[in-house]
């Protein structure tokens, strides 16, 4: 077996598909299945069986590809270390981001980052603050960016704060918020808890969702025709004229806020890549950025 074939175990489990996984890979499909019988045949066990809810793991596939990913994660630390060795801060930095953060901060962060260290490559992972926790505490990810309140145990960096936001384009009353169409948008389950439990300190009602959409750019645009209003964090909101803004106020006037952090563990520091751009993050701005 070869690297290859350890990540088309590591690959396949994580997606459950052959089709996806050879998306994934860039492998055609019968080439991929024709691949996987050959490391069964080569390490004469079962590994997978396939039936009508997609691939179903043996118990001996489910050791190999908890050994995948071992094998893996060392690969990329040996490849890592040695690059680390001339000192020069060179390689490729993986980051897992946060979507919001990912749209409106990284862009500009990462090209300040390649001018100033031109052999350096990236590979980033959005989605969900959840889910890139989830990647950085695997060590999948070299850092994360990552919006609210999570336990990490290890270093941590405060980028910044941001207050969260009833937004409407009427000026309407908050007395009357159960009974206006309210705009939602898929987040995170921690910032959902966050605005749910302000609700519940505030009505004894529960809000009127008029729609529920993708992400909180198309919620904001909603919000700016008139179709209802929204709790959004501050940032979504800079730079749009026209809303009325109200704070999220907690039963003793204090605003309500949400933290965005930058995670790392400690020991990703002994690479030089990494250890650059943490000291660059930590010396920003993130506000003006």
């Amino acid at each position: 077996m070869d690297d290859r074939d350890w990540m088309i175990i590591h690959t396949l489990y994580k997606e459950k598909s052959i089709t996806k996984t050879g998306q994934s890979l860039f492998i055609a499909q019968p080439t991929l299945t024709k691949r996987l019988k050959q490391i069964e045949k080569e390490l004469e066990v079962r590994i997978v069986n396939r039936g009508i809810k997609g691939v179903q793991f043996t118990p001996e596939g489910e050791y190999l590809a908890k050994k995948a990913e071992n094998i893996l994660n060392s690969l990329r630390r040996i490849k890592e270390d040695l690059k680390n060795f001339n000192n020069q801060v060179t390689g490729t930095l993986r980051l897992g981001v946060s979507n919001f953060i990912s749209k409106y901060k990284l862009p500009a962060l990462l090209k300040q980052f390649k001018d100033q260290y031109p052999l350096v490559s990236f590979q980033v992972e959005t989605g969900y603050s959840q889910d890139i926790f989830k990647l950085l505490y695997n060590q999948e990810v070299h850092i994360g960016f990552i919006r609210g309140e999570y336990t990490w145990p290890d270093q941590k960096h405060l980028l910044f704060e941001e207050k969260l936001c009833i937004a409407s384009k009427e000026n309407i009353s908050l007395e009357g918020l159960p009974h206006l169409p309210r705009i939602d948008y898929r987040t995170d389950s921690i910032y959902k808890q966050l605005v749910q439990n302000w609700w519940t300190e505030h009505y004894s009602q529960p809000p009127s969702i008029a729609m529920v959409v993708d992400q909180g750019d198309t919620c904001k645009e909603m919000v700016v025709n008139g179709l209802g209003y929204a709790i959004m964090p501050s940032l979504f909101l800079e730079n749009v004229d026209n809303i009325h803004k109200f704070d999220l106020l907690d039963h003793n006037g204090k605003a309500i806020t949400q933290k965005t952090w930058m995670f790392y563990h400690q020991e990703s520091l002994d690479l030089n890549v990494v250890r650059a751009f943490v000291q660059l993050i930590e010396g920003l701005d993130m506000y003006t950025l």
